[in-house]
C-alpha cells in the first residue's frame, strides 16, 4: 500500500529536503506541500493523505494549533510533528491534542522514513527512552492551560484518575504498559497474552477513554500518578 503524505514546512529548503528524501521511498508518495499549520484542513481535504509531517513552528498557524484543529475531525490523517528538541511543551501539547510521535529535523533520512511508516501503520512513534524523557518533562513542567499556577499537576492527576475508573482489570494493566512505553509484544510476555488480545486491549482503552492514539495513553498514565506502577 502506498503511504500518502503531506509535508507542512515554513522553510522551502526543509520541504524540499524531505520531499526528496521521502519521495525516494516505493511505498510513499507526497502528495502535498504547505508553508503554514493554516493551509492544513485544505491540503488534507484535496490530497486525502494518511500521514502529515508538520513542523511545529511556523509563523502564523503553527504545527500545534493545526494539530489540534485536525485531530478533531472525522477521519482525520495521523501527524507526526517535526521539531528541533526532545521534549519542550510544545511538544507534548501536539502530543496530547493527537499527533502521533515526533522526530527531530536532525534524524537520519532512513529513520524519517521509517517513522512515517510506523504512523501509518497505526504504532506511534516514540521509543520508550522517549516516552521517559516527556513524561519526566511533564512531570517538571509548570502548569498548562486550563489549570490555575501552583494547581496544575495536582488537578490533573485528580482529573486523569478519575478518568482510568473505566476500565477493566486487564485494561488498566495494559494502560500501565503502555504508560511504560512497552510494545505490544512486550505487554503480551509481560502479561501472558497473545499479541492480538493486546491490541484489541488497547483498542478498547482508546475507545473508553475518548483518545487517538497509545502516545495520550502514555501521558494520561503519567498524569494519573501512575507511571511508576508495574
Amino acid at each position: 500500500m502506498t503511504i500518502r503524505l503531506i509535508i507542512v514546512d515554513d522553510d522551502p529548503l526543509v520541504r524540499a529536503g524531505l520531499t526528496f528524501m521521502l519521495g525516494g521511498a516505493d511505498d510513499i508518495e507526497i502528495v502535498g506541500e504547505g508553508a503554514d499549520g493554516g493551509e492544513v484542513p485544505d491540503l488534507v481535504a484535496r490530497c486525502a493523505p494518511d500521514v502529515v509531517l508538520m513542523d511545529i513552528r511556523m509563523p502564523a498557524v503553527d504545527g500545534l494549533t493545526a494539530t489540534e484543529r485536525l485531530r478533531r475531525t472525522s477521519g482525520a490523517p495521523e501527524v507526526l510533528v517535526l521539531t528541533t528538541f526532545h521534549a519542550d511543551e510544545q511538544v507534548v501539547r501536539a502530543l496530547r491534542a493527537g499527533a502521533a510521535g515526533f522526530v527531530l529535523k536532525d534524524t537520519p533520512p532512513a529513520e524519517i522514513v521509517t517513522a512515517v511508516r510506523r504512523v501509518a501503520a497505526g504504532d506511534p512513534v516514540l521509543s520508550p527512552a522517549v516516552t521517559r524523557q516527556l513524561m519526566t518533562h511533564v512531570a517538571g513542567g509548570g502548569t498548562e492551560p486550563g489549570f490555575p499556577p501552583g494547581d496544575g499537576a495536582a488537578r490533573r492527576r485528580r482529573s486523569a484518575a478519575d478518568r482510568l475508573t473505566v476500565l477493566g482489570e486487564r485494561e488498566r494493566e495494559v494502560a500501565l504498559a503502555v504508560g511504560h512505553g512497552r510494545s505490544n509484544a512486550e505487554i503480551a510476555a509481560g502479561l501472558y497474552m497473545s499479541v492480538p488480545t493486546v491490541k484489541a486491549h488497547v483498542s478498547r482503552v482508546l475507545a473508553k477513554l475518548d483518545l487517538n492514539n497509545r502516545v495520550q495513553i502514555a501521558l494520561l498514565v503519567h498524569d494519573a500518578g501512575l507511571a511508576g506502577e508495574e
